[in-house]
């Protein structure tokens, strides 16, 4: 199913040009946004005889579509779960760090007593 038009006045490409015209922005309407005048920039786009999509076409691209959304769905889902693992790892592997710096703290401490056993003896 397709999504139902957009009521903006912004939709129509003419009316937006036109709204740039009056406004500050009219120097970059001027310059060649709207081309419509210039019918081989937009070529096929505006030839009556450009074929209009059959229904099964339609039907194609609506599945396209739905395909698309639902991979996009999927992916955001999983980009999700990946960084909330991440995010898991990283804090487990701040806490591991923590723990090798105390053991490795403990083992000197051990060291330097058998050290100086060593030498009291």
């Amino acid at each position: 199913m397709l999504p139902a038009p957009c009521n903006s006045p912004w939709t129509d490409y003419r009316t937006l040009n036109s709204r740039l015209r009056k406004g500050k922005h009219a120097t970059i309407a001027n310059a060649g946004i709207d081309r419509i005048e210039q019918p081989h920039y937009i070529g096929d786009m505006t030839n009556k005889n450009t074929p209009i999509l059959t229904e099964s076409e339609l039907d194609r691209l609506e599945e396209q579509v739905d395909g698309l959304l639902e991979l996009l769905d999927r992916l955001t889902r999983e980009n999700r779960s990946l960084r909330a693992q991440q995010e898991t790892l990283a804090t487990e592997r701040a806490g591991l760090l923590e723990k090798h710096d105390q053991v490795r703290n403990q083992v000197d401490a051990i060291v330097t007593r058998l050290k100086s056993l060593e030498t009291g003896t």
